[in-house]
C-alpha cells in the first residue's frame, strides 16, 4: 500500500508532495482508496461533503455503534509523505491485521478519508470534518476560493457531489461511538514508537488583504508610493516579535503579490498569518498585535489594510476515560499534547476521540524530511489493532 502512495503527486526535484483537494493527484489517492477498501470487500460510502467511509461490519451486518479509524490523503504544498496517509495506510493494515488473527468486531469499524484536512487548496484546515460536525457554515464553505478564484461549490459539482447538501450528517454521526486517529509524530518529542496525544493547543489562521496603487518601480518617487509590500513586511516581522512575547508560535508562510512584477509597484499584497499557543489567550493577544502593527505601518504609507480569521479552534482536550482506554489497550504509553490540528481534534465536539502518534526521528514535519521508520509503522499498525480490537468487544 505504501509503495503505491509514494509516487503519487510527489515533486521530482524537491520530493514534497502537492496533493491539495479535488486537483489530480488527490484525486488518485481517492481512487486508490477505492481499490484497498473493495479489494478486501469493504463497502464504501461518501458523504456529501467529500469525505469517504469504508465499513467493515460485524456478522448482523449493524453500522451502529461504530469505531471510526483514519485521517486524511491531501497535502499542504511541498508536504511530507505520512501526514495523513500513514493513518489511512495503517487503518487499512490494522483491519488485515485482525483478519489475520480470526478477529470478527461485535461493532463495526469504519476506515475514514477526510477531504481538505490541511486548507491548502479552499484555505479552511479540517474542512471536511468540520462540515462533518457542523462546526462551519455550509454557505461560508459553498463561498470558499482556491487561488485561481473557483469556488467550492463549483469543484464539488464537478466532482459530483451536491454543494446545496453539504453539511453535519446527523445520520452518520449518531452511527459512530467514537473516533480514533493514528497520525505521524509532527515534533521530536516521542521517545518510542508510539504515542497517544492528551490535547491539541489553540490554533487558527488569519488573513491580511493590504491595498495601496500600483506604479512604475523606476519612475514612482519614494514619498508618492502607497506600497502595500512595506506593511506587509512589517507584519511579517510583527508575528515573530509578538510570539516571542506571548509563549506562542506565529508563521507568515504564504503570500500572494499583485501584480509580481519585478519593476511594479504591487498594488496589493495578501499574506496569512498562522498562530498557536498553550493558551487561548495568548494566541489571541499574538494576532492583535500583528495586526496593530500592520495597520501602523499600513497609515505610515496611506495603505488600507483588512484582516479577517479564516479558521480559529480552542483548545482540545481529548476525552480522558477513551485516551485511558486506548493506552491501556497498548499496554501503557507514553501522553503528549500537539500543536498541530487535526480531523480527530474537530470531531472531538461530537464524539469521544482520540490519536494515535508514531515516532517522527527527524522531527520535521509538512516537509520532504517528515518520516517515520518501517519498524515504527509496523508498531503504530499494532497498536491501532489492539485498540479497535478492544473498543470493539468492549
Amino acid at each position: 500500500m505504501w509503495a503505491a502512495l509514494l509516487p503519487v503527486g510527489r515533486d521530482p526535484d524537491g520530493g514534497g508532495y502537492h496533493r491539495f483537494a479535488w486537483t489530480p493527484p488527490e484525486l488518485e489517492c481517492r481512487d486508490w482508496f477505492l481499490d484497498e477498501a473493495r479489494g478486501r470487500g469493504l463497502p464504501v460510502e461518501p458523504d456529501a461533503n467529500g469525505n469517504l467511509f469504508a465499513w467493515w461490519l460485524p456478522e448482523d451486518g449493524t453500522r451502529d455503534g461504530a469505531v471510526l479509524t483514519g485521517s486524511h490523503l491531501d497535502s499542504v504544498p511541498g508536504g511530507g509523505a505520512f501526514d495523513g496517509p500513514l493513518g489511512v495506510v495503517s487503518a487499512f493494515a490494522a483491519i488485515d491485521l485482525l483478519r489475520e488473527r480470526g478477529v470478527r468486531p461485535a461493532r463495526p469499524i469504519a476506515v475514514g478519508a477526510f477531504a481538505e484536512e490541511e486548507g491548502a487548496r479552499f484555505g479552511v484546515a479540517c474542512l471536511g470534518s468540520r462540515l462533518l460536525a457542523g462546526v462551519i457554515d455550509p454557505a461560508r464553505a459553498r463561498a470558499l476560493t482556491d487561488a485561481d478564484g473557483r469556488t467550492l461549490a463549483a469543484v464539488l459539482a464537478e466532482n459530483g457531489l451536491d454543494p446545496d447538501a453539504i453539511g453535519p450528517d446527523e445520520a452518520l454521526l449518531g452511527r459512530v461511538s467514537c473516533f480514533v486517529e493514528l497520525h505521524v509524530e509532527q515534533g521530536r518529542a516521542l521517545e518510542v514508537p508510539v504515542g497517544a496525544a492528551s490535547a491539541i493547543v489553540p490554533h487558527g489562521r488569519w488573513r491580511f488583504d493590504f491595498a495601496g496603487a500600483g506604479d512604475h518601480a523606476g519612475t514612482t518617487r519614494l514619498e508618492d508610493r502607497r506600497d502595500p509590500m512595506l506593511p506587509f513586511a512589517r507584519m511579517a516581522l510583527a508575528a515573530r516579535e509578538a510570539a516571542g512575547r506571548h509563549g506562542t508560535l506565529a508563521t507568515v508562510g504564504k503570500v500572494r503579490v499583485t501584480p509580481g512584477g519585478v519593476n511594479a509597484i504591487p498594488s496589493a499584497v495578501t499574506a496569512w498569518l498562522d498562530a498557536r499557543g498553550p493558551s487561548a489567550g495568548g494566541v489571541r493577544r499574538t494576532v492583535e498585535d500583528v495586526e496593530r502593527a500592520a495597520r501602523a505601518e499600513a497609515g505610515a504609507h496611506r495603505v488600507t489594510v483588512g484582516v479577517a480569521e479564516e479558521s480559529a479552534s480552542e483548545a482540545v482536550e481529548f476525552d480522558l476515560a477513551l485516551r485511558d482506554r486506548v493506552c491501556a489497550a497498548l499496554g501503557g504509553a507514553p501522553v503528549l499534547p500537539t500543536g498541530a490540528g487535526h480531523d480527530a481534534g474537530v470531531l472531538s465536539a461530537r464524539m469521544p476521540a482520540a490519536m494515535l502518534f508514531v515516532r517522527n526521528p527527524t522531527g520535521v514535519s509538512h516537509a520532504p524530511a517528515e518520516h517515520a521508520d518501517p519498524a515504527d509503522r509496523v508498531a503504530g499498525v499494532e497498536a491501532l489493532a489492539a485498540v479497535l480490537e478492544d473498543l470493539t468487544h468492549g
